[in-house]
């Protein structure tokens, strides 16, 4: 029986992947704003008014969804401003830094990365710093995530996980996966080896931008 769907990874960098089911949860989780201009018919829409035809006034605070400050995001026009995130500002950053692996990311923003990553399509002085913390972030918890994924094998893992991202999430259990596949081969209850489709996705992804 073939499988109803096939899980589509997420995009890579400033670029969603919009048949990723992970890319479309993580495009609807909020940014803090403000209305640099009146927003009409916006209010009912963002909870801010009680009819459909309600225009959010210039200056207003708002909770925005990614992908809708990303549509309405004009440097030229100003129609609204974004603001950072707590987890993503200079506090957070130097936490990360001191120790990352502390951090319970899950709790913080489950699509940690995807997110910050988005980020940086607005304009904001913070961005190099932003994407550096990011990428630091990752190399520093990945070696304990892949640790621990082939350190807990038959044993209940809910704990390990509990405080993961859902990109650290997909890692651990592509981990587990690897070392699952790897001890049937042994025992002789598999032919072959295959490759992760973490990596199969990622191979493809790198074919596809060369041919570009």
């Amino acid at each position: 029986m073939s499988e109803a769907y096939f899980p589509v990874g997420p995009g890579l960098g400033l670029e969603e992947n919009f048949l990723s089911l992970d890319d479309i949860l993580m495009s609807q989780e909020k940014l803090p704003g403000r209305a640099e201009s009146t927003l009409p018919r916006l209010a009912f829409a963002l909870g801010q008014g009680a009819g459909t035809g309600d225009a959010i006034p210039e200056g207003s605070k708002l909770e925005i969804p990614l992908w809708l400050a990303k549509g309405l995001h004009d440097s030229k026009r100003r129609i609204i401003s974004v603001e950072l995130p707590k987890i993503y500002k200079e506090a957070w950053r130097t936490v990360f830094s001191a120790d990352a692996n502390v951090v319970d990311l899950h709790k913080m923003g489950p699509y940690y990365y995807g997110f910050g990553s988005q980020l940086l399509n607005f304009d904001n002085p913070e961005n190099p710093e932003i994407a550096q913390t990011i990428l630091q972030t990752f190399i520093s918890r990945f070696r304990r995530i892949m640790d621990s994924s082939q350190n807990a094998y038959n044993e209940d893992t809910s704990a390990l996980v509990a405080r993961l991202d859902e990109l650290e999430r997909a890692l651990f259990r592509a981990g587990q996966k690897g070392l699952n596949d790897f001890q049937c081969w042994e025992k002789g209850q598999a032919s072959q080896i295959t490759a992760s489709s973490l990596v199969q996705n990622y191979g493809k992804r790198k074919f596809t931008d060369m041919d570009g």
